[in-house]
Parts: structure tokens; sequence; C-alpha cells
């Protein structure tokens, strides 16, 4: 009876305790960090990955690589759900706050090895992380915004890293005229709103030079019926959410009729309905009308001897832009229909045939608060990478809009940082000045992956770097990601948002944290008996 031992966990539970699992978790995130080493700076390296239905991604968009990546580890997980994080929040930066969260666990590695308590290494990354910021911010500049030369060279440095670099200027000019239009000033509260407003339609075929921002809204949509009129300049436009077509009954329902004569009468019925609605319509005297249901033959009869173009079943998002870009408002019921809410701010309504499709196009806006991209390229993985970069393009030009402040590109910051965080853990005593000082270290990774990808000699540069850290007036000096020589990144106009760079450290800092902090793993495994009948249970962390 003594002997045996005591089960508390259930028989097919593992657990993982102690120094285990932090190595487990630190060589997760150094793993994950790997793969996209090779994705960071001008000079980066593309990835190719098969998605589980056959499709091909081809990218070196950390967030996009790393969202296709099926993943066992709990810590590789919560890595790739920080890439995520940063895409939502800021929209660029998503390789970097991997390699440097990668980073900042492989420097703890040595001193959980010295026996060090992890809540000693926290609290001095916390201290770091204050420090980090307050350092940013006294190195950053503002920026006008309104100085276009300017905000394309700060597109351009994000740009730069992508595939569309090749294009640079026309994907700036692209990026800012499309952020600029969709910028809205209410009560002093700027939105940009670039999902919403800003939409990308990618048409195969001619090439990418063809590209561009059109002063109003693109739907892929034709004319209802052939004789209608396909090109109207100066157009009236009602957009409407109801169908205008007979309403059939919610549920079924049953008529009995009697008389011959009953029947004539509830088609006679049927008929006004549609011709009621349509008069509503052809009272406001407008050229186009757009609605989001069905439009029916009778509707569309009527409609063309007023000469008014219909156009159906158009999606909701995509009628919130037209409303935006010509100023008119959506009608649920056409009896409720008003001067007002017919738009007269689109300068021209036209039907082009690109490819085999026929698509609407309202442009000539006068004053439009939401645009379309059309992208043309090769073929439809292209578009979908020169989509993703213009994503990116985007969001850092909103970033600059909203926080007009920058910081030296190029990894100079991270050196400037880094430099003083060494200066001022000599200062400090006990033994968080260790954790603290290699936070420092941590930071150089950027620098030394851009000089690592550019293929040039690592330990030279970058001890070079330092150096050059170390004199006065010289913040601004970081590596060429071109050459991989040492430059100033005043002079090349490499210069990155401060938000992107704050919430980049934040982020990779508090994983490194949370992931330090988990010093347990449990995670139930099934017997083999269920393996083919279930799916493996997610393992947890606590």
């Amino acid at each position: 009876m003594m002997g045996r031992p005591v089960l508390v966990l259930s028989q097919n539970m593992k657990r993982e305790s102690g120094r285990k699992v932090q190595t487990g978790n630190i060589n997760a995130a150094k793993t994950i960090a790997d793969v996209i080493r090779t994705c960071l700076g001008p000079r980066a390296m593309m990835k190719m990955l098969l998605d589980p239905m056959g499709g091909i991604v081809m990218t070196n968009d950390g967030n996009a690589i790393l969202r296709e990546i099926q993943v066992q580890h709990p810590a590789a997980k919560s890595m790739i759900e920080i890439s995520r994080t940063q895409d939502e929040e800021v929209g660029d930066g998503t390789t970097s706050v991997i390699i440097l969260a990668g980073e900042m666990l492989a420097v703890a590695e040595q001193f959980l090895a010295q026996q060090i308590h992890p809540t000693v290494i926290i609290s001095a990354y916390r201290k770091a992380l204050d420090d980090i910021i307050t350092t940013l911010k006294e190195n950053s500049t503002s920026v006008d915004v309104n100085n276009r030369e300017m905000m394309l060279k700060i597109i351009n440095s994000a740009i730069n890293t992508k595939v569309i670099s090749r294009w640079s200027d026309l994907a700036c000019s692209i990026a800012l005229d499309a952020v600029k239009t969709v910028e809205l000033e209410e009560n002093g509260r700027k939105e940009i709103d670039i999902k919403k407003y800003a939409k990308v339609e990618k048409i195969p075929g001619g090439i990418i030079e063809d590209s561009s921002v059109l002063r109003g809204v693109m739907i892929n949509k034709d004319i209802t019926h052939p004789k209608m009129r396909r090109n109207i300049k100066n157009p009236r436009i009602v957009l409407l959410d109801c169908s205008l077509e007979y309403k059939k009954g919610e549920s079924q329902t049953d008529i009995e009729i009697t008389r011959e004569e009953d029947f004539a009468r509830i088609l006679q019925l049927e008929e006004e309905y549609i011709q009621q609605i349509c008069e509503d319509i052809i009272r406001l005297k407008p050229d186009v009308i757009f609605t989001e249901k069905g439009v029916s033959d009778l509707a569309q009869h009527y409609l063309m001897k007023a000469n008014i173009t219909a156009i159906r079943r158009v999606k909701k998002t995509d009628n919130n832009r037209i409303a935006r870009a010509c100023g008119a408002r959506i009608a649920s019921r056409t009896d409720e229909l008003r001067e007002e809410d017919v738009g007269t701010g689109a300068g021209l309504f036209e039907i082009k045939k690109i490819g085999d499709d026929y698509f609407t196009f309202i442009t000539e806006c006068k004053d439009p608060k939401a645009c379309t991209i059309i992208l043309r390229g090769a073929s439809k993985e292209i578009l979908a990478e020169v989509e993703r970069n213009l994503q990116d393009a985007m969001q850092v030009c909103r970033n600059v809009l909203i926080d007009p402040y920058l910081v030296p590109g190029g990894g100079a910051v991270e050196m400037a940082v880094a430099h003083v965080l060494t200066e001022k853990s000599k200062a400090m005593t006990g033994v968080e000045q260790w954790p603290y000082r290699a936070v420092a270290q941590a930071l150089e990774v950027i620098p030394r992956t851009l000089i690592q990808n550019c293929g040039a000699s690592t330990i030279r540069v970058l001890t070079s770097l330092r150096a050059k850290h170390t004199q006065e007036g010289s913040q601004t000096w970081g590596v060429n990601g071109e050459t991989g020589t040492l430059a100033d990144m005043k002079e090349l106009g490499i210069w990155e948002p401060l938000a992107v760079k704050q919430q980049t450290y934040k982020t990779a800092v508090e994983t490194a944290i949370l992931l330090l902090r988990i010093d347990d793993i449990v995670s139930g495994h099934k017997k083999k008996g269920d393996e083919q009948n279930r799916p493996a249970p997610e393992p947890a962390q606590d």
C-alpha cells in the first residue's frame, strides 16, 4: 500500500514544469523568429507557402507568412498572435516585432541558466521598456503632414522592403492619395477608415503601371437592361437598399381564388405596386439608381422609359462607398425619397469593359470621401502581394497623419536606444542590471539582421555602428539596407512613424514577459484508441 504512487492528474495528461518549459518556450519563439528573419529589410527574401486548399501565397510580409503556418507549440502560437496584433494596430513592423520578441527571450536564456528568478528578469524588462519609450520620444522629430515630398519619403521607406519597391513612386502616391481621400475630420477628431472606404480592386491583366486611385468608386456590376445608358455626365444618383420588385410574403401564403377576375386583380395590384415604386423614384428625376436588392423586369421597363439606368444587387459596403463619394443618402423606402437624398457630387458615370467583365465607374467626384484603388498585374499571386504591400503603405501613411512624429529607420533608432540603455545600466546596482543590459543587446538584432540579409560582414559593421553611436549627434546613423554599409538615415530619407516603433517594442517586450512567466504546461493527450475519431485537443497553458 505504501509504495504505490499517488496519481493526481489523470493518466493521459502530460505535465512539464520548471526549466524545461522555459527553455521549450524560448526555443519555440526562436524558431518562429528564424522562419521570418530573412524577411527584414530591402534585401528581403520571399517565402512561398502552400495553403491547405492548394493555393499559393508568395510574400515577405511577416504577418501573412505566419498566418499560413500551422504550429503545435502553445508558445509559438502566441508569437504568431503578436504579429497579427501588430498588423491590426499599426499595419507595419510585423516582421521586426517577431524577431525582437524572439531575441528578447533568447537573451533571457542565460539568466535562467544562472538561476536568476524570472520575476527579476521581468521587472528589469519592464523598467527597460519604460526607458525605451521615453528615449524614442526624445529621438523623434515632428513632421509637417501637408508636405507631400516628406510623406512620400516616409511611405517609401515602408515600401522599400516590399516587392513593389520597383514601382515605389507609383505605390507611394497611390497610398498617399487614397489615405488623403478617406481622411475625415469631425469635431477635431480625425477618422481615417482605410478598411471600409479605400477598396482595393484587383483586376488580373495589364501591367502594374496601369494601377491608379480613382476619384470615386468602381464596382464590378453591369446595367440590368441593355438599352440603358452606359455613359452619363454629371449624373444624379439615388441609392436604395430596398428591392424594386413585388414583395413576397415572409412565410408561405396560399390564396384561394373563386372568381377569375380576382386573379387578374391580384396581378394588377402587383403591377400597380411596382408602378408606384417607380413613380416615387422617377419623381426625383435621377439618372442612375443603385439598389442592394433585385429589380424586376417590369420595374426595369418603367425606369428605362424614364431614361434611368438601374444597377442591382450592389454590395452593402460598395453602396456605402458610393454614398461617401457622391454625397447621396441611402434610402430604405422609395416613398421616403427626398431631394437631399440625391447624390450630385459625381462628374461621370460610365461602364467600361476590362478583360471579360463590365465595371461601373463613378468618377470625377467633387469632394470624394471614399475611393477605389485599381490594381492591375500579371497574375493573381502578384496582385495579392501588391495589395498586402499597399495596405502596409496606407497604414503607415495613416499613422503619420494621426500621430505626426518620426524616428530614423534602418536600425538607427534601435542602436540609439541600445546605447542609452547600456549607459543607464552602468548606474544600476544589483542583479537587475544584467537583464536590463541584455535588452539593449536584444535591440541590436534589427541592425544585425539588416546587415546579414545584405551579406555584409556582420561583426565589423555592427561594431563600427556601435562606436558611431557613442559620438555626439550621430543618433541617426544606421545600416543602409541595400549595401550593408553605415549611412546617415537623415540623408537617405529613411524614416519610420513613431507609432509603429512604439507598438513594436511594447508588443515584443510584453510577449517576452508573458512567455517568461510560464513555468508549467499541462496538456491533455488523447488515448491511442480515439486517435481516428476526434481531433486533438489544444494544449492548455497555466
